[in-house]
Order: C-alpha cells, then structure tokens, then sequence
C-alpha cells in the first residue's frame, strides 16, 4: 500500500431500538512497521478549536485508536477483552469501557478492512452495542463512491 491513503471509517452505536450511524472519508498516511499497520489522520470536529491527531495502529491482536488534541483518549480493541480509558474532551473527562465482542481484519496488497463489533459503558454503566468499520486503501487506487 502507498502512504498516501484513503480512510473509511463507519459506524453505528445502537441504543436499545435507536441505531445511529456515522461515517467519515479523509485522507491520511499509511505505514507499516514491524508487522503493524499504522493510519494517522487529522480530524477537524464541529464547534470545537484545535485538531485531533488520530493514530490507528492494527496488529495481529486488535487495533489501537489513539486520539491527541482537543479530545485525547487511548482505546483498545482487542476480541473477548474488556479494555478501560479516560476520554478526555473539552467538557470534561469520561471512563470508557470498550468489550471486543468480534474484530475482523482483511488485509490486500492496497487495502486494509477492519470490522469490530464492541460493546461500551461509560462511566461504568452499559450504553450501547457498536460496530466499526475501517477502511483504508491507496489513494490511487480508491474506487470510492459516495452515496447521496
């Protein structure tokens, strides 16, 4: 893959019978080091100064999303494990609770696909059952179409 990527990432949280998606496509840098994927990208968020430095590392065990900027958090994915971070945001700090109930990860030679379907508390308590798709693949080969 070229360093110069791609990166889909999708998503929902599903709270009792309400299912709210989200989905993001930016361009970011690739790398891989010692057997790791590496993913960094900038994120721009709605309302709030500054810019989050996002690093996603995918290794054979899990993936790591590692947020540094206007909000900053260590989240850890990793299948049947229960992992616990400090969110920090701009209006204070969260304990999040993230469960890897399943991940998934489809390498290709120029592009990368992770699922993972997770549970999340915060605070301690239950919120609701998420999944996560990423999706990262060389710029010049992307065949991405946008739905409207």
């Amino acid at each position: 893959m070229t360093r110069d990527v791609l990166i889909s990432i999708s998503g929902a949280q599903i709270v009792e019978e309400d299912n709210q998606a989200v989905e993001m496509i930016t361009r970011g840098d690739y790398f891989l080091k010692n057997g790791s994927h590496y993913i960094l990208y900038d994120e721009v968020q709605e309302g709030v100064e500054g810019v989050t430095r996002n690093t996603i590392k995918i290794h054979r065990s899990g993936m790591d999303i590692i947020k540094r900027g206007s909000t900053s958090v260590h989240m850890t994915f990793e299948k049947e494990k229960k992992n616990i971070s400090c969110y920090a945001t701009p209006f204070g700090e969260l304990m999040i609770g993230i469960r890897t109930n399943d991940i998934r990860i489809a390498e290709e030679e120029d592009r990368l696909k992770v699922q993972v379907d997770y549970t999340l508390d915060i605070n301690y308590q239950h919120v609701s059952e998420c999944n996560i798709v990423l999706e990262v693949c060389s710029k010049d080969t992307a065949n991405i179409h946008l739905l409207s």
